[in-house]
C-alpha cells in the first residue's frame, strides 16, 4: 500500500474522531499522566521474542507516568480462551491485551473491545507526535481494523481496535556458510527451493527447511505461508472453499517435502520448536516470521549469529508475504481504560519502536525501518522493507469463525497429510464439508 493510500485508510470509518487533531496545550501535555499516577494496569501478553524485548522498557514507562504495569505473561496459544473469560466478566481483570490479529473480528462481534478512536481524539490523552500513519499500513489494517470490506479490511465502515505490536511478515533466513560450502544459491522461487532441499539435506546432513507443523493453528499457518505465494485462496468471492486447487494441493505437497527433508519432528513443531531448530543449527533455511531477526543475534538463544543472511520469501505464482502478528487492545470492560491507552500509546510510539527494534524486537513503523541506527545494527531490515511491498492483507480470512476453521478443521486435516495418514488432496477435500457447515451457520453461505 502506498503512502497516499494510507491517508485513505479510514475513509468511511468513524473518520471524524479518528482524524480530528487533538488540541494539546502545554498544560494538558504536562498533566497527561499526572492523574493516573499510582494506578496499576494489568496487561495480558505472550511469551514471544518481541514482547521479551519490550518488557525491559516498562520500568521507564512507570518512572515517567507513575503508572505501574503488571504483566500476565503466557504461551500465546493459551491466551485466546483466557482473554475471552476475563473480558466477558462485568469488570475485566485485564486493562489491556495483546491479541493475534486473527482474533479481532470475534472479539469485536462479541462486544469485548473498546474502539480506540475516541481516546486518540481526546486532547487530554492523545500524544500529538504519535503519527498513526507512520505505522506500516499492512500491519495497521491486518491487525487493527475491524469492519469495512469483508469485515476485516480497511475501507468504509472500518474502525480501529488495536495498535500493531509484535508484527509479523514472512521472510527467508538461510545459513550462508552451509549454502556456500555445498554450492547452493539461496532459492528465489519455489521451483528452486524444492529442487535443492533433497540434495541439501543429503550433503549437509542437517534439515533443509524448518517449519511449523503441530496439529491445529500451527499447521494452518504453515499451509497459508505457501498457499498464497502459489496463487491460492481459502475462499472464493462467495465464501465457498477454494483451497482444493492446484495451488492448495501444491502447498500441502511443499509441506510434505519439507517434513521429509527437514529436521526431525516437524509434525509436532510449534513456532518455538521451529525457530529453535534453525537457531541451534539443525536446519539450513527458515521461512516464517521476521521475529527470527532479533533472535539470531541473541547469544542466549542462537548458535548461528554471523552465519545467517536474509532474502525474500521465494516466489511461486507471485511474490507474497503474510502481514499480521500481534496488536495491543483495550477490553471494553477495562477498569482503567484511559491509563491503559496511555501505555499502548507510549509503547508503540516512534521512540519506543526504535528502542525495541534495537533491543531485538520487530519494527512496525516506516520511520524505524529507515532509522540509521536500526539499519546499522540490523541491515537485514533492508530486505524486510522490500518484502513489505509484497504483503497481502487478505492472505487469510479474518472472520469470527476463522479460529474454528483454523484450529479444528484445516490444521487437523492437513497435519494428517504431514504424518502420512492422508494424501494432500484427500486432506483438503476432508475439510470442505465441515467448513461449508461453519460458513452456513455464520450466514456467509445460504443454507
Amino acid at each position: 500500500m502506498k503512502r497516499r493510500d494510507c491517508l485513505k485508510l479510514f475513509a468511511g470509518a468513524a473518520a471524524g474522531p479518528l482524524m480530528a487533531p487533538a488540541l494539546i496545550t502545554p498544560a494538558r501535555a504536562a498533566n497527561r499522566y499526572a492523574r493516573f499516577a499510582g494506578k496499576t494496569i494489568v496487561v495480558n501478553w505472550p511469551a514471544h521474542p518481541h514482547y521479551d524485548a519490550a518488557a525491559q522498557f516498562i520500568p521507564e514507562f512507570t518512572k515517567l507516568t507513575g503508572i505501574k504495569v503488571e504483566l500476565d505473561k503466557m504461551q500465546y496459544m493459551r491466551m485466546h480462551d483466557k482473554q475471552l473469560l476475563e473480558m466477558s466478566k462485568p469488570q475485566s481483570d485485564y486493562d489491556a491485551i495483546a491479541m493475534l490479529g486473527m482474533w479481532k473480528t470475534e472479539y469485536v462481534k462479541k462486544g469485548l473491545l473498546a474502539p480506540l478512536e475516541p481516546m486518540m481524539a481526546n486532547a487530554d490523552l492523545a500524544d500529538p507526535g504519535y503519527d498513526l500513519q507512520d505505522i506500516v499500513p499492512a500491519y495497521l489494517s491486518n491487525i487493527g481494523m475491524v469492519g469495512g470490506p469483508k469485515g476485516y479490511l480497511p475501507g468504509p465502515g472500518a474502525k480501529l481496535y488495536a495498535l500493531p505490536f509484535g508484527t509479523e511478515t514472512s521472510i527467508m533466513a538461510y545459513r550462508a556458510d552451509i549454502l556456500d560450502q555445498y554450492g547452493f544459491a539461496p532459492p528465489q522461487s519455489y521451483a528452486e527451493l524444492l529442487a535443492m532441499v533433497g540434495p541439501l539435506h543429503d550433503k549437509a546432513k542437517i534439515g533443509a527447511v524448518t517449519s511449523r507443523g503441530q496439529s491445529g493453528h500451527q499447521t494452518t499457518h504453515a499451509f497459508l505461508l505457501h498457499l498464497n505465494p502459489l496463487g491460492g485462496r481459502v475462499f472464493d468471492d462467495a465464501w465457498n472453499p477454494a483451497f482444493v486447487s492446484e495451488a492448495g494441493i501444491g502447498a500441502v505437497d511443499v509441506l510434505r517435502t519439507v517434513v521429509e527433508t527437514g529436521p526431525q519432528g516437524i509434525p509436532s513443531f510449534g513456532f518455538g520448536e521451529m525457530e529453535n531448530a534453525f537457531l541451534l543449527g539443525q536446519a539450513a533455511i527458515y521461512i516464517d516470521t521476521i521475529a527470527i531477526i532479533g533472535d539470531v543475534k541473541n547469544p542466549k538463544k542462537s548458535r548461528v549469529d554471523g552465519k545467517v543472511r536474509y532474502a525474500l520469501h521465494p516466489k511461486g505464482a507471485r511474490y507474497s508475504a503474510e502481514s499480521g502478528g500481534f496488536g495491543l487492545a483495550i477490553p471494553a470492560r477495562s477498569q482503567n481504560a484511559e491509563a491503559a491507552f496511555l501505555f499502548l500509546q507510549w509503547i508503540t510510539s516512534r521512540a519506543q519502536d526504535v528502542a525495541i527494534a534495537l533491543g531485538g524486537g520487530v519494527a512496525m513503523r516506516n520511520s524505524t525501518l529507515a532509522n540509521p541506527d536500526v539499519l546499522k545494527k540490523y541491515p537485514e531490515y533492508s530486505v524486510l522493507k522490500e518484502q513489505l511491498k509484497h504483503t497481502d492483507p487478505d492472505w487469510r480470512p479474518i472472520i469470527p469463525e476463522w479460529g474454528r476453521i483454523d484450529e479444528q478443521i484445516l490444521g487437523v486435516k492437513i497435519n494428517e497429510a504431514l504424518i502420512g495418514s492422508a494424501t494432500s488432496k484427500a486432506a483438503l477435500e476432508a475439510c470442505v464439508a465441515p467448513i461449508v457447515d461453519v460458513m452456513k451457520q455464520g450466514g456467509y453461505i445460504k443454507a
